[in-house]
Order: structure tokens, then sequence, then C-alpha cells
């Protein structure tokens, strides 16, 4: 006659193995909040829309100014309206880890094909701006932007190059074709 097993220790195993499972979870979730995603952080995107419009620019942006001087000076506008053609606006937005969010708008208004107002806010110098943008971890200054005349004393002069007494014509395969008509 076959000995009939009890099924008590199959689910003693079995509720043993639940709880060490509960406890894993519980200690994997414990070490999660406190040790890997204090480290580890998501990656955030840089968000920057539109140009950058710096006081220096706008300085060279005046009444009677032509359209095509301020698209050299400003850029591209980032909203050129075929409905309002004598309103350029230039927006600028960026959104950067660790740097406080900046938004800023100028509108330039044209009379004809010639500047007639700008409307802009107190816009930051250059070097305002790349402060404004620079991450604080990366140090107090911001990077230097123009050598002064006496590092521009110290380079070395540029490399001389010869000028060649003759201009040498470019050429190429000395190629017989046959006529293109049948003779």
């Amino acid at each position: 006659m076959p000995v009939a097993r009890s099924p008590r220790p199959i689910f003693l195993a079995c509720a043993v193995a639940g709880l060490a499972a509960l406890s894993g979870c519980t200690l994997v979730t414990r070490t999660m909040s406190d040790g890997i995603t204090s480290v580890i952080t998501p990656y955030r995107v840089e968000v920057v829309q539109g140009n950058v419009v710096t006081r220096e620019q706008l300085a060279a942006v005046k009444p009677g100014t032509p359209r095509s001087r301020v698209r050299d000076v400003l850029g591209s506008p980032l909203i050129a309206d075929p409905f309002h053609a004598q309103r350029w606006d230039y927006v600028f937005v960026i959104r950067r880890p660790g740097t406080e969010p900046q938004q800023r708008s100028v509108v330039v208004l044209f009379d004809g094909d010639n500047v007639k107002s700008v409307e802009a806010p107190d816009l930051p110098s250059e070097l305002e701006f790349v402060a404004s943008i620079s991450r604080p971890s990366r140090g107090g200054e911001p990077p230097k932007l123009e050598l002064t005349p006496e590092e521009r004393a110290a380079l070395p002069p540029p490399p001389k190059v010869e000028a060649t007494t003759a201009a040498v014509e470019p050429q190429g395969a000395i190629r017989n074709y046959p006529p293109l008509e049948a003779q």
C-alpha cells in the first residue's frame, strides 16, 4: 500500500519562498529609494528655441535700418507672419537643467522696408547671457570671448605663403572622341 504524503511540507516550502521574495522586494525598494535613485537621475533635455538677442545686437538696429541689415544682425525671425508682413518676432526660450528658465521676446516693426520701431525688454549683454546659462558646477567666471591686445601681440605670426610666379592651368585627361555625327 502506498504511503500518503502530507501536503504540509510543500505548502510550508512555498510559504517560506513567498516570504523570502516579499522581504527581498522590500530590500530592493529601500535600496532604490535611498541609494540608486539618489545617485542616478534621468536625462533632462535642454530646450533652446528661437534667437538669442543681446543688448549689443539690438544697439545695431535703429529706426531706418533696412530689413536685410536686421536679418544680418538678429538672424531670421522666429515668427514672420504673412498676414503681418510689417512685424518680425524674435522669441527666445531656454530651459536648461541647473539654471533658471529664460524667455524673452523682441518685436521689430517695419514701415515699408525700414525699421519703424523695436519693442524689447531689458536684454542682457553677451557676457551676462553666457553667465546666466552657465551651470553652477562649471565654475564662477564665464568663458573668455575676446583676446586682450597683449595676448594678440604674443601670438605667433601666421605662416607666410609664397606666391607662385605663374598661374598653372589645371589640366585634365586628354581624350580623343569620335565625331558625334556620321560623315
